[in-house]
């Protein structure tokens, strides 16, 4: 009997042991980061508690890596804090190039001010490869030209946002050097935002194609200071909320919402709606699929339909939110 109750143990033990063993494997595949946009932090009361609740919060679920879609901070002193609390983050972090980013500078100014390896790169994490995009270029009506130091301004609206055929062809190549899948950063939005957005996609789904399996399988975006995820030829588009509020391009009675010092001080809550806390989601990427976990807000009062709002922007939706979502990887 002992000899018996022995070798069964044995092998209870060596099924447990693997059992564990499987367990890990399956943990060690996963990626998890945290991800924000548009934090706008000099500019916006409390950004900088807006940011570390972010770190915060991306510490405390154990992340891999964090990334910022961009509209981020400036360079001068003012920003500095801002820049402190994002390089403590002691784990990797990853900057988008924002067109707020540029205001004051040109893109190499600012690119090698944050630190980036580029305004457009790729890097990769466990089983999974991420692709950083710039859409800040604009037509002029010869050629695509990049924003620099807020000359954008010079230009109508519907000469914003497009992709420059130099990163395309990069991104053709970068896409087509590996075998993991794809998890895409933008900061202007490829499903909508992007006015050639269309030629952009055309590369992404021509690479699922060429390899015969969904490979690139979802593209984050912000710039639109909404929350949405749409599925367009097999790949998933999701837009992260703002952390801070949205531009509503008309007065907010913001002399109702914050005291005299603040309004002064940052002007242009006037023709925005503030969230009553700061806004991100904490990613976590398995073979089968990526879980997102938001994080929900109030408007700080008045509420949006009390000035007049309805429930959107344009085609953008108008909330104070990001939604949990499941995107589902399999073809």
């Amino acid at each position: 009997m002992k000899k018996r109750f022995g070798w069964i143990g044995g092998l209870l033990l060596i099924l447990s042991l693997g059992m564990i063993s499987c367990s890990k494997a399956k943990e060690a595949t996963s990626v998890r980061f945290g991800i924000v946009s548009d934090l706008h932090a000099p500019n916006v009361p409390g950004g900088r508690e807006r940011l570390e609740s972010f770190i915060e919060a991306s510490d405390e679920a154990g992340v891999d890596f964090i990334v910022n879609l961009g509209d981020f901070c400036c360079l001068d002193k003012k920003s500095g804090i801002f820049r402190e609390i994002w390089e403590g983050f002691e784990k990797d972090k990853y900057l988008v190039l924002g067109d707020q980013d540029l205001y004051r500078y040109s893109v190499d100014f600012y690119v090698e001010g944050m630190d980036m390896p580029g305004r457009y790169y790729s890097f990769d994490k466990g089983n999974f490869h991420f692709v950083v995009l710039d859409g800040n270029n604009f037509w002029d009506g010869e050629k695509i030209r990049h924003y620099d130091r807020a000359n954008y301004g010079d230009y109508a609206p519907e000469s914003y946002s497009y992709m420059d055929k130099e990163q395309m062809e990069w991104l053709a190549g970068d896409l087509a050097a590996t075998d993991k899948k794809t998890i895409l950063f933008s900061h202007q939005s490829i499903d909508s935002e992007l006015k050639n957005g269309d030629k952009v996609r055309e590369i992404l789904e021509s690479e699922n194609r060429r390899v015969g399996f969904k490979k690139v399988v979802l593209a984050f975006s912000g710039h639109n200071h909404t929350n949405y995820t749409k599925e367009i030829n097999g790949i998933t588009y999701m837009q992260i909320n703002s952390a801070s509020y949205v531009w509503v391009g008309k007065p907010t009675q913001s002399k109702k919402r914050f005291s005299k010092k603040i309004n002064k001080k940052y002007p242009m809550m006037a023709y925005s709606m503030m969230y009553d806390r700061s806004l991100y989601a904490i990613v976590t990427l398995t073979e089968e699929g990526a879980e997102v976990k938001g994080r929900k807000a109030n408007f700080m009062p008045p509420a949006p339909e009390e000035i007049g709002l309805k429930d959107s922007l344009g085609i953008y939706p108008l909330v104070s939110s990001i939604e949990d979502a499941y995107v589902r990887f399999a073809d």
